[in-house]
């Protein structure tokens, strides 16, 4: 079974679309949420992410954009992009978004993986080092979790003699590549697909990742996508210029 694996793709439909075209064969997707927030797209991205499947985990945007998470807890950006996202939602994209499930989430035919935004004990907590990572990496029985929040691609493993993290390297910063991890027996693993829409590791090409689980390989991807496209979305919508400029760093 091979899965697609895309996490926080924030309203960025042409991310999504590129994501979606570059991607090889799959049998199933799952989304690490954050479907929204950010960009400027939020009806036609989760109407184009329903299409693709049912499995779902919520991101703390997601929360946000319907009123389950305090906007104090975000950054002024994040708040004003939160505020704009609710008042575009469709009544059916809002009631879709608040029934979104809490993580972890199974997934359905391979009881080896689980899904999650955050972290398995707090879908909001930000893993972004081995420090964080250990405790879950141990405390859960489940030995490979899928997470996302950081838009931060690569992950954290462990084993009986050591435990660290990991990040794809590629080539290039503008053409389409993949880079390929076997996982291997009697090893935790927590993998982070990276962000389809707001990349945050100095890359700016959409992010996402596919599972062999007949084979145990994680294929992490990049893809360039129409940037400039996206970038006048988000200034014709009157968000934040900043939310369109850093879409061009990768930060």
């Amino acid at each position: 079974m091979r899965i697609l694996l895309l996490s926080d793709i924030h309203a960025n439909l042409e991310a999504l679309e590129a994501c979606l075209a570059a991607a090889p064969a799959h049998d199933a997707v799952a989304n690490l949420g954050d479907v929204v927030g950010y960009g400027a797209s939020p009806n036609e991205v989760i109407d184009r992410s329903r299409e693709l499947g049912k499995v779902f985990v919520r991101g703390n945007h997601d929360k946000a954009a319907t009123g389950l998470l305090d906007l104090e807890d975000f950054n002024p950006l994040a708040a004003t992009s939160a505020m704009w996202t609710r008042e575009q939602l469709s009544s059916e994209h809002h009631e879709w978004l608040r029934e979104l499930p809490h993580g972890p989430v199974p997934l359905e035919n391979v009881p080896q993986a689980q899904l999650v935004h955050g972290s398995p004990a707090d879908e909001d907590a930000y893993v972004v080092s081995i420090g964080d990572a250990l405790v879950p990496l141990l405390a859960v029985s489940t030995p490979l979790t899928f997470f996302g929040h950081t838009h931060l691609q690569g992950g954290f493993f462990a084993n009986g003699s050591s435990a660290d993290g990991f990040r794809p390297e590629y080539r290039t910063v503008g053409q389409a590549e993949s880079v390929s991890l076997q996982l291997k027996p009697n090893t935790r693993y927590m993998i982070n697909p990276g962000s389809v829409g707001q990349p945050r590791d100095g890359d700016w090409r959409a992010a996402f990742a596919l599972f062999d689980t007949d084979a145990q390989i994680v294929h992490f991807h990049r893809t360039p996508y129409n940037l400039k496209s996206a970038q006048e979305r988000i200034l014709s919508a009157n968000l934040p210029p900043r939310l369109a400029t850093r879409l061009a760093a990768g930060r």
